[in-house]
């Protein structure tokens, strides 16, 4: 049978804690606000937007669930890539928190940095064993900045194990509180069967009550088209031309998250280059061909020593003609990769006929996606084809 069984390894990441991600605005330079009051950020009202925060439990028998979350965030991206709302691809946002160490832990505001939330993910510990749903459920509601816009399609994933009912905050409370501001509750039981608290969780926030086999190991078909399409994610990268204080620092966090891919499996760093190869993938706050076409900045305005070394000799016409040929070499590698992408879902969607005694043994990133193509599709999306 051609395809194989990717064997899950926890790997091994020294650190104390992990902080809060700073707003994006902290990042670009921008004023921000209190934690009390999260930053909404500028958008093009017109464009649709889908904002997601995903609560893990990460006490000490969830680390199953911490690498299938790992391993399958750019399959879950991939998913929403061929959206549209009103022939309008969406911009996606992301949150994580953390709730098996109570109190609930936030590890990303909502963000449309994906390697930031891909690093925030790399670096949860395993810790505590007091699984608060309630609490965390709450306090996302409060602190993220979701839309007010009745439009945008606005979900929490909630995963864990334990009864849904512990903690300070009653989970009933929570629950109606998140679906008055619009926001669905999603509840992933990781066990056999679901409980119920965890499905009047999810039923009380207009959610779906959902469970997964945490400790299963992820099945990734290997097609014929993954080597190439993960040297042409390498090719992409030389496309990006880095600017601003952050330039280094996030250049180097997209290898990084390059190379995390790559270690989980050839399908998780595979997925990853062709969410690098479509337009959920920005990176405005950084690289200077993505933030002229946002409009976020004007080139001429950018200060000289805020530019990479090789453009700060430049005359201003040099610089354009240079970002130009450096954003149509991007356009020509993403056609490049999303065509290889078209033959290996055309491979997979074969071989997948062969993996029927897998279809039982949901994992999480399973879960993420049935419930998003149905509650997307509530919001008037609609999905082309070659979803993965």
């Amino acid at each position: 049978m051609p395809y194989r069984l990717i064997q899950l390894t926890a790997a091994a990441f020294v650190l104390a804690a992990v902080a809060p991600a700073a707003d994006s605005r902290a990042e670009t330079g921008l004023p921000t606000a209190p934690a009390s009051a999260p930053v909404k950020p500028d958008r093009n009202e017109d464009q649709p937007l889908v904002q997601i925060a995903i609560l893990l439990d990460n006490s000490g028998s969830m680390s199953g669930l911490i690498e299938q979350a790992k391993s399958e965030l750019w399959r879950v991206v991939n998913e929403l890539s061929t959206a549209k709302q009103n022939g309008k691809p969406p911009r996606l946002e992301v949150a994580l928190y953390t709730y098996g160490d109570p109190p609930p832990k936030q590890i990303n505001v909502l963000t449309g940095d994906l390697d930031k939330v891909s690093e925030s993910l790399f670096a949860v510990t395993i810790s505590g064993g007091a699984e608060h749903c309630g609490q965390v459920i709450q306090t996302a509601v409060r602190e993220l900045a979701f839309s007010d816009n009745p439009n945008d399609l606005k979900l929490i994933f909630i995963a864990g194990n334990e009864p849904f009912s512990q903690g300070p905050v009653d989970y009933r409370d929570a629950c109606k509180e998140a679906i008055a501001r619009g926001v669905i509750v999603n509840t992933i039981h990781c066990g056999s069967g679901i409980p119920d608290d965890w499905r009047q969780g999810a039923l009380l926030a207009e959610g779906k009550a959902m469970n997964i086999d945490h400790n299963a190991q992820v099945v990734h078909i290997e097609a014929p088209q993954d080597a190439e399409i993960v040297r042409l994610s390498d090719s992409l990268n030389k496309t990006y031309v880095p600017f601003g204080r952050m330039a280094a620092e996030s250049q180097a966090r997209q290898v990084a998250q390059d190379t995390n891919a790559a270690q989980m499996s050839v399908g998780s760093a595979t997925s990853r280059a062709v969410s690098k190869a479509n337009a959920l993938y920005r990176n405005s706050s950084w690289d200077l061909v993505d933030a002229i076409d946002d409009g976020a900045v004007e080139l001429a305005k950018v200060k000289k020593e805020d530019l990479p070394e090789n453009m700060q000799s430049m005359s201003l016409n040099e610089r354009q003609e240079y970002v130009e040929r450096q954003a149509t070499e991007r356009k020509r590698i993403q056609k490049q990769i999303n065509e290889l992408n078209g033959q290996r879902n055309a491979y997979i969607a074969q071989e997948s006929k062969n993996a029927a005694e897998q279809s039982g043994r949901k994992t999480l990133d399973q879960a993420l996606v049935e419930a998003i193509r149905v509650q997307a599709s509530a919001k008037a999306f609609r999905f082309g084809d070659g979803a993965q």
